[in-house]
This record gives C-alpha cells, structure tokens and sequence, in this order.
C-alpha cells in the first residue's frame, strides 16, 4: 500500500506531497496533465477532493493537534 498522500489547505495554491515512511514533506509542481491536474482544477472551483483519506484536520499547530483540540 502506497504511504504518499497529496495535500492542500483551503485557500492555498500549492499542492504537497507527504511521504510518511521518508517523513518527508515537499512542495509538489503544478500539474499539467492527467489526474492530479483534473483534481487541481477541481479545487479552483472550491470543490473538495478526497479518495483514500479517513482523516483530515487542519490545526494550528502541533501541540493543538497533540493536545487533542482541533482547530474549528
């Protein structure tokens, strides 16, 4: 199974991938065809786009997320 999830915030442009065995995070380039860029355009019209995500909080900080208060 992969462990690369693709991510934004809302009201960002940039895209992000996250690899969680390297622990790494990197500014992902714009995509200029395919899928992922079908899903960019997607986020310009406001929509939200998950698939294979069950979790997904955006929080302040991570001693908010570590605290166990989510940022509304």
């Amino acid at each position: 199974m992969a462990r690369v999830v693709v991510i934004s915030i809302e009201g960002e442009d940039d895209l992000w991938v996250a690899d969680l065995d390297s622990r790494t995070v990197q500014p992902l380039a714009a995509p200029k065809s395919g899928g992922l860029q079908t899903v960019a355009d997607l986020r310009a019209t406001g929509a939200v786009v998950t698939n294979g995500v069950n979790v997904a909080v955006v929080v302040k900080s991570t001693e908010a997320a570590l605290s166990g208060h989510y940022d509304g």
